[in-house]
């Protein structure tokens, strides 16, 4: 939706819209990707009447703020008002794109006695239980109390315009409670990300979509010690005016676990920078494969060697939830493919990163320190070459009559020649494989893809086609390792692999899209099913949507293997064609397109009626 349109309806031009999330200036999951990516379209569509609230947790981020202390505006006159109050708040810009004004509320600054009567409040006119010792949940409620109270000086300050407050998940939505509960004239939109209960039951039960429609909600609320969020959640959704969540996968679950189908989905989207002509994302590809490979020769070539021209890099990456993000679906299908690769005597090696987030002591001494051998031989080889090449030019070149080449090692030094020689034999480890998990685990034992690659022998021996590397640490470019961020590691590989069971978006192929790599996806996962239902052709595009929603575990890990068995069987002219591809198809979930849906939401709370009815 454009401005123009905007201004033709013109209900939303002048009203207030604050939107209020945990993750605005607070990095912890995927909300934070939409919040911040969202920002330059929110700002433009709406103008100056637009700002967000968050918690001040993290003080650290006073270096992506820009303070506006004299701000005559009415967001900040309220959230001054709040500060003189005795209240611990900031009022900034948020330097991302767009610049956002924001409003930081400070939880941790309530006293607990404070508090206590806040949750004796919560208990009194909501019937929700808050237990002592959650900190996360004290934190919650404290900062819904803050929000709550700079709404009620937001609604003293103005007279004509209408205020619009957008409340993202339980740790945000707290405050529409007493809202409806005292009749404000605020209306309120609240979305569901994904729902507390639905994740825990994802997890531990076999049949979760078939069974939805009979769990009871508090029952199971219960029995995963998440009842207070269950209950927040329920409140919030049967309260605000109008309920959205980010696809119709999430749809169905909040039908049945919240007890309301949503008004509006509003699916993710992304600051799709589309200025890179087609050779340039090719190059930063080869670039950036360059630097894994460096990795690659590090981690695997003290053991033994592959030919890496014909070696295709897969991946996958998120939070730890091992049957939720399809860990094991993915491990299954590998076992699949490494068989079938070794029975062709395939000339491909497949090497398989597992990016996550797990607690570990340190990087495995063995790991870095083969790294830092291969580049001690690295240094010693440019040394040989820089020696090589100025005596083969002074001492040759310029001073014989023979042109034919002369004895190479005649112009390398003992020193060189030893030093190499005794390097390389200390690099090269024998019969130990390579090891496939980078860092010491904390509990590694019970660790799930290191039981399954030791259960189904995929331990990186020679004969393997499919290697694998699990790194349970995001990467960045201070990553020791790597030494690049994780876009460009993701621009360097050749393929994303994602086929969740549970997922309510999945930003992860999206941003494989965005950065033109083919990617794996599944029809439970919110971003699957939306291009199921809106893009028939995404197998063109190098978007495939692996089949788990009505057919069993065995026969998605065979597809999904076939799929990966076809991929890489294409020739390298095919698989650039394909990135070409991929690349185009992101256009469509460009913010400036998305956007819309959350005017829709907009329009429907001011009126009552979405945007085709009005």
């Amino acid at each position: 939706m454009t401005k123009k349109s905007i201004k033709k309806t013109n209900d939303r031009a002048n009203a207030l819209l604050v939107e209020v999330a945990w993750e605005v200036c607070n990095q912890v999951g995927g909300i934070y990707t939409v919040i911040r990516s969202k920002a330059p379209a929110m700002v433009e569509n709406h103008l100056g009447h637009y700002c967000m609230v968050g918690p001040y947790l993290n003080k650290n981020i006073q270096a992506e703020l820009e303070p506006i202390d004299d701000a005559a505006d009415v967001f900040g006159t309220a959230a001054a008002n709040l500060r003189k109050k005795g209240f611990d708040v900031v009022y900034a810009e948020w330097l991302i794109t767009g610049k956002p004004r924001v409003v930081l509320l400070n939880p941790n600054a309530i006293e607990d006695k404070a508090l206590n009567v806040i949750k004796y409040l919560l208990w009194k006119n909501h019937q929700i239980a808050i237990a002592d010792g959650n900190k996360l949940v004290d934190q919650v409620v404290g900062f819904a109390y803050l929000t709550k109270l700079f709404f009620d000086e937001l609604a003293k300050l103005v007279k004509d315009e209408q205020i619009i407050g957008h409340f993202h998940e339980w740790m945000g939505a707290l405050p529409i409670l007493d809202i409806k509960r005292e009749g404000q004239n605020i209306k309120t939109v609240f979305t569901t990300h994904a729902t507390q209960l639905g994740r825990h039951l994802a997890i531990n039960s076999p049949l979760f979509y078939a069974h939805l429609p009979f769990f009871k909600w508090e029952e199971e609320a219960g029995k995963f010690g998440v009842a207070t969020e269950a209950a927040i959640e329920y409140g919030c959704a049967q309260s605000c005016d109008v309920m959205t969540t980010v696809s119709d996968v999430t749809a169905r679950e909040c039908k049945h676990l919240l007890r309301r189908k949503p008004d509006v989905v509003l699916p993710n989207g992304l600051n799709i920078q589309r200025f890179e002509a087609l050779h340039e994302f090719q190059n930063l590809h080869a670039r950036y494969k360059e630097q894994i490979h460096q990795f690659v020769m590090g981690h695997f070539f003290h053991s033994y060697s592959f030919n890496l021209d014909k070696t295709i890099y897969f991946f996958t990456s998120g939070r730890y939830e091992f049957k939720n993000k399809g860990f094991d679906l993915t491990l299954e299908a590998l076992v699949h493919l490494n068989e079938q690769l070794k029975r062709e005597r395939s000339e491909y090696t497949v090497v398989m990163f597992f990016v996550t987030k797990r607690d570990y002591y340190s990087i495995k001494p063995e790991v870095l320190q083969s790294r830092a051998v291969m580049e001690e031989i690295r240094q010693t080889c440019e040394a040989i070459e820089r020696q090589l090449g100025k005596r083969l030019f002074f001492e040759s070149t310029l001073r014989q009559d023979d042109h034919r080449l002369p004895n190479l090692n005649e112009f390398v030094d003992e020193y060189w020649k030893l030093r190499y020689r005794r390097t390389l034999q200390s690099w090269k480890s024998g019969n130990k494989l390579p090891l496939p998990v980078t860092h010491k685990l904390v509990n590694e034992e019970q660790d799930e893809i290191i039981q399954f690659l030791v259960r189904r022998n995929l331990l990186n021996r020679p004969e393997d086609k499919v290697k694998v590397v699990y790194h349970p640490d995001f990467i960045n470019a201070t990553n020791p390792l790597f030494g690049m961020d994780y876009s460009q590691f993701v621009r360097g590989c050749h393929l994303g692999i994602f086929p969740s069971y549970y997922e309510p978006w999945g930003y992860t192929p999206l941003e494989c899209m965005a950065s033109g790599v083919p990617a794996v996806t599944s029809d439970l996962s919110g971003f699957g099913d939306y291009l199921l239902r809106n893009m028939p052709d995404h197998e063109k595009g190098g978007m495939f949507v692996v089949e788990r929603g009505k057919r069993t575990f065995d026969w998605s890990a065979k597809q999904l293997a076939a799929f990966l068995h076809k991929f890489l069987m294409q020739e390298r002219r095919e698989r650039i064609q394909q990135r070409n591809k991929v690349e185009n198809y992101s256009a469509a979930f460009d913010w400036e397109t998305l956007i819309k849906y959350y005017e829709e939401a907009y329009h429907l709370a001011l009126t009552g009626t979405t945007a085709a009815k009005a």
